[in-house]
C-alpha cells in the first residue's frame, strides 16, 4: 500500500512530548489564552496575533522551545478541512489537538490528508510533523481512509511511463492480495473473444496491451455492489490528437480507476457485508496504423453500434463495455468513476464533480454524506431531451455530438444507454486533480467522492 498513515498520525502512547494545538477564533482567543503559558500569551500579543482564519502562530516557552501552536479558525468553518494547513506549516515533531476544533475527526483527517507527499521520484524526503489521534476518534477508520486516498493519489501522480495498463493491473493485484479478493484479467485479442470489442478498439494502437481487470470480493449471496473505473493510462486523443497543452495532465486520465480501487480498499478493509466487484478497463489511447478512426462504427458488448464522432471521447467507449458486463448480473448498486469531460470542469470547476443518477434516495443520501465528510459533489440531471444529440444517421448512437453544448450531460446519457438491469446507477465525472494546493488537498492527484461514498455504503450495508 502507499503512504503509511503512521508517518502523519500517531497514538498518544507513542508520541514524543506532543505539543498542544489550540484552535481559536478572533472573538475568543484571549479567553482561551488562559490555557497558555504566560510567555506564550505575551509572545502572541507582541506579534499582533488576531486569530484570523488560517493564521498559524508557533509560540515558545521560557527556554525557547515550542510551547504550542495557535491556529485561527472560524466559529462556523467554511472549509471543514482547514486544519490540514498545519501539516504543511508546522516544524517536524509530534503534536496533539488541545481544544477548539469543531470536529476532531475531520481535523485529524485533514491533517493526515494534508501530510500526504508523493515522494517516489525525490532523492531526499524531509521529516514531517505528526498528530496524535484525538481521543474518541476511530483510529482504524481514520487510517483506512488515509490509505485509500493515498492509494488513489499515488496512482494518479505516477507518470504514464511507469503507470500503464500492466502497472495498473499490478496495483489491482496487490490490493486483491491484501484483502483476499479474486482477480481475473482479460487482455489483448482475448478481449475480442470475451466480447469486449470497444475496450480492444481503444487500446489496440498502443504497444501496451489493453485489458479488463475484474476483481471480486465478499460472499456470493451478499448485496452486489459494483464499481467501474475508467483506466485510460494516457490519452493522446487518438487520431483526433490533443494539442501538447491538452496532454500535459493526461497521466491522470486513469483517475476513475484509481478512485474505484481506493473505494474498494475502504470497503474491503471495513469488511462490509457486500459482494464487491471492481471492473477497470485499462488502456492507452495511442496512435499507429491500427488506431480506430473518426467515422468508424464499432460494435459494443451490448450490441449497440457506435459511430465514432471523435476518438478523443474514448473513455465512454471503454466504460460502455465494462458497464454492460457489470449490468448483466444486475447489481443492487453500480457506481462508475471517470475523468470523462472537460465540460464538467467548465460547469463546476475542478473542486466539485458532477454526479448523475435517477435514484432520488441515492442522490439525497449521497448529498448528505458529501456534506458531512467535506467531500463535495453536485448532482446534474440526466436530461433526456438532450439524448437526441447522440443520434447517428448510420449507427445506433454517436460517441461525441458535434454540438458544444451540455458535454458532461450527453456523456452521462451515452453511458446510461448501457445500463438497464442495475438496481441503481451512479455516474461521477471527476477531475481527480488539485490544480493548486489547499489545506488537506496538495497539488496533484486527488481521490474525489470516495469518502462520501464510503460513508454512504457503511450506512446502507454496515
Amino acid at each position: 500500500m502507499p503512504q503509511d498513515a503512521h508517518t502523519v498520525l500517531i497514538r498518544a502512547e507513542a508520541a514524543d512530548q506532543p505539543r498542544p494545538i489550540w484552535c481559536v477564533t478572533a472573538q475568543d482567543w484571549r479567553k482561551a489564552a488562559g490555557e497558555l503559558p504566560p510567555i506564550a500569551v505575551a509572545f502572541a500579543e507582541a506579534t499582533g496575533f488576531r486569530a484570523e482564519p488560517g493564521k498559524v502562530l508557533v509560540v515558545p516557552d521560557s527556554s525557547g522551545a515550542i510551547a504550542g501552536v495557535l491556529f485561527g479558525v472560524e466559529a462556523t468553518p467554511r472549509d471543514p478541512l482547514a486544519f490540514g494547513k498545519l501539516a504543511t506549516t508546522l516544524p517536524a515533531g509530534d503534536y496533539r489537538l488541545a481544544s477548539g476544533a469543531a470536529d476532531p475527526r475531520l481535523a485529524a483527517l485533514a491533517f493526515a490528508l494534508g501530510g500526504y507527499r508523493f515522494e517516489r521520484y525525490r532523492s531526499r524526503n524531509a521529516p514531517r510533523p505528526r498528530l496524535v489521534v484525538p481521543e474518541g476518534v476511530d483510529e482504524a477508520a481514520l487510517i483506512r481512509t488515509v490509505e485509500a486516498v493515498a492509494l488513489a493519489r499515488d496512482l494518479v501522480n505516477t507518470p504514464a511511463n511507469d503507470m500503464g495498463p500492466a502497472e495498473l493491473e499490478a496495483a489491482a493485484r496487490a490490493l486483491a492480495a491484501r484483502h483476499g479478493a479474486a482477480i481475473e484479467v482479460t487482455g489483448g485479442d482475448d478481449l475480442l473473444a470475451a466480447n469486449l470489442p470497444m475496450i480492444h478498439a481503444v487500446g489496440r494502437a498502443s504497444p501496451r496491451s489493453p485489458r479488463l481487470i475484474d476483481l471480486a470480493w465478499g460472499e456470493a449471496d451478499a448485496p452486489k455492489v459494483t464499481l467501474v473505473g475508467k483506466g485510460v493510462c494516457f490519452d493522446t486523443g487518438g487520431l483526433d490528437i490533443k494539442p501538447s497543452s491538452g496532454m500535459l495532465l493526461m497521466k491522470k486520465d486513469m483517475g476513475g480507476a484509481a478512485s474505484a480501487l481506493g473505494l474498494a480498499h475502504m470497503i474491503m478493509a471495513r469488511k462490509l457485508p457486500v459482494r464487491l466487484r471492481v471492473l477497470v478497463p485499462a488502456v492507452e489511447n495511442a496512435i499507429d496504423g491500427s488506431a480506430f478512426r473518426p467515422g468508424d462504427i464499432l460494435r459494443s458488448r451490448k450490441g449497440l453500434s457506435v459511430e465514432i464522432g471523435n476518438t478523443d471521447a474514448e473513455g465512454r467507449l471503454v466504460l460502455a463495455d465494462a458497464l454492460s458486463l457489470a449490468d448483466e448480473e444486475a447489481p443492487e448498486l453500480m457506481i462508475d468513476f471517470a475523468t470523462l469531460t472537460g465540460a464538467a470542469r467548465v460547469a463546476l470547476g475542478p473542486q466539485l464533480p458532477p454526479a448523475y443518477t435517477d435514484d432520488e434516495r441515492l442522490a439525497a443520501d449521497l448529498a448528505r454524506h458529501a456534506a458531512s465528510e467535506a467531500d463535495p459533489l453536485w448532482r446534474l440531471p440526466l436530461w433526456q431531451p438532450y439524448a437526441g444529440m447522440l443520434d447517428s444517421p448510420i449507427a445506433d448512437i454517436n460517441n461525441a455530438p458535434g454540438s458544444g453544448f451540455a458535454g458532461s450531460i450527453t456523456a452521462a446519457l451515452f453511458l446510461q444507454r448501457f445500463v438497464e438491469r442495475a438496481g441503481a446507477w451512479l455516474h461521477l465525472d471527476i477531475y481527480a486533480w488539485n490544480p493548486s494546493s489547499r489545506p488537506a488537498r496538495p497539488e496533484g492527484g486527488e481521490a474525489q467522492t470516495i469518502r462520501a461514498l464510503d460513508a454512504l455504503l457503511a450506512e446502507r450495508y454496515g
